[in-house]
C-alpha cells in the first residue's frame, strides 16, 4: 500500500465519506504488520502528547489535531477506546490507522476495553460497520487488528500510559511485557485489569470494581508501583472527567479524557497532555465542534446512541 493511497484515504474521510471494504482490509493488514513488531509495552521518546478516550467522535478528533499539532510534527500516544458511542467510530479508527501507517514512529495506539469483540457488538461499532459497509467483514478486520494493539507505553522510562489502571497480578512493567496480548481481552486476570481498573480514594489497597471487571485501586498501590518501577507518573484514560483531566494521589496518577461533550450530551471539555523533553506536563483543552453539536454532517440521530456509560 503506497503513501499516496493512504493520503487519499485521509482526504476521503475529511470530506465526509468512507473508504471501501477492500481498502479497509488492506489498511488493517498494513498496520498489523507494524504492530506485530512492537512490544506489549512500547517505548516512546519525549516530547509527546498523550490522549484519552475518543469514542467515535471523528470531528472532535480533527479538532484534537488542530489543537495539539498535526502528525508527524507532533508525536501522539492514544490510550484506547477509539470506537463505540459516537456516530463515527469507523472514520475515527481509520484516520488513526492511516496516520499509524504513514508515520509509525509518531503514532502509538494502545488498546482500551472497547477494543474488543464483545463490547463493540453492544455499544455501537458493530452496528455502524453494518450500516456503512453492508456486512460484518469490516468489523472483523478491525477487531482482529485490535488483538495487536499494545497494552501500554512507557515515555522515557518514567511515564507509564495504560488505558485503565493497575492489577493485583502485576507488580512490575516487565510482567506487563510478558502478557500475551494477541487475543480477545479476557474476563479476568492481569490483561483484563489493565483495561478495566480505576483509581479511587480508598483506604484499602484493592476493591472489587462496580464495573464488573477489573479493580478499584488506591494511593498505596499507586505509590508502591511507581516506586518499584521508578516511575514519575501513571497516565490513563477510561473515566469521564468533566474538566478533561484529573490528578490523583499527589499527582502520581492522571486521568486524561479526549472526547468533548461525551456522547453529545455530557458537557465536558477534552484535553491533551503534552509531555516535554523534561517530562513536564502541560494540558491543552478543547470543546466539541459544530459538526458534533449538530450530530455530524449527515444528520445522524443522537437518540440512536447506546445510553450506557462504560
Amino acid at each position: 500500500m503506497s503513501t499516496n493511497d493512504i493520503s487519499e484515504y485521509i482526504s476521503i474521510l475529511k470530506r465526509g465519506d468512507c473508504i471501501t471494504e477492500s481498502q479497509l482490509r488492506h489498511l488493517t493488514l498494513t498496520v498489523k504488520s507494524l504492530l506485530i513488531e512492537e512490544c506489549s509495552v512500547v517505548a516512546v521518546s519525549s516530547p509527546t502528547s498523550i490522549c484519552g478516550d475518543l469514542h467515535g467522535q471523528f470531528y472532535d478528533l480533527l479538532t484534537l489535531f488542530e489543537t495539539g499539532g498535526q502528525v508527524p510534527d507532533t508525536s501522539y500516544v492514544f490510550m484506547g477506546d477509539y470506537v463505540d458511542r459516537g456516530h463515527n467510530s469507523v472514520e475515527t479508527l481509520i484516520l488513526l490507522l492511516c496516520l499509524k501507517a504513514l508515520h509509525p514512529d509518531r503514532v502509538t495506539l494502545l488498546r482500551g476495553n472497547h477494543e474488543s469483540r464483545q463490547i463493540t457488538q453492544v455499544y455501537g461499532f458493530y452496528d455502524e460497520c453494518l450500516r456503512k459497509f453492508g456486512n460484518g467483514n469490516a468489523w472483523s478486520y478491525c477487531v482482529d487488528l485490535f488483538d495487536y494493539f499494545c497494552i501500554a507505553a512507557l515515555v522515557d522510562g518514567k511515564v507509564l500510559c495504560v488505558h485503565g489502571g493497575l492489577s493485583p497480578e502485576i507488580r512490575t512493567i516487565d510482567q506487563m511485557r510478558s502478557i500475551d496480548r494477541q487475543l480477545e481481552i479476557p474476563h479476568e486476570g492481569a490483561f483484563c485489569d489493565l483495561m478495566w481498573s480505576d483509581p479511587e480514594e480508598i483506604s484499602e489497597a484493592w476493591q472489587i470494581s462496580p464495573r464488573g471487571a477489573g479493580y478499584l485501586f488506591g494511593e498505596k498501590v499507586t505509590t508502591e508501583f511507581n516506586a518499584v518501577n521508578n516511575l514519575d507518573l501513571i497516565a490513563r484514560a477510561h473515566q469521564l472527567v468533566m474538566e478533561g483531566r484529573k490528578y490523583l494521589f499527589n499527582e502520581k496518577l492522571v486521568t486524561v479524557w479526549s472526547a468533548p461533550n461525551y456522547c453529545y450530551r455530557c458537557g465536558n471539555v477534552a484535553s491533551i497532555m503534552m509531555v516535554d523533553e523534561n517530562l513536564q506536563q502541560n494540558f491543552r483543552f478543547f470543546s466539541e465542534t459544530e459538526k458534533s453539536v449538530h450530530g455530524g454532517p449527515k444528520g445522524e440521530e443522537r437518540n440512536a446512541l447506546q445510553p450506557y456509560f462504560l
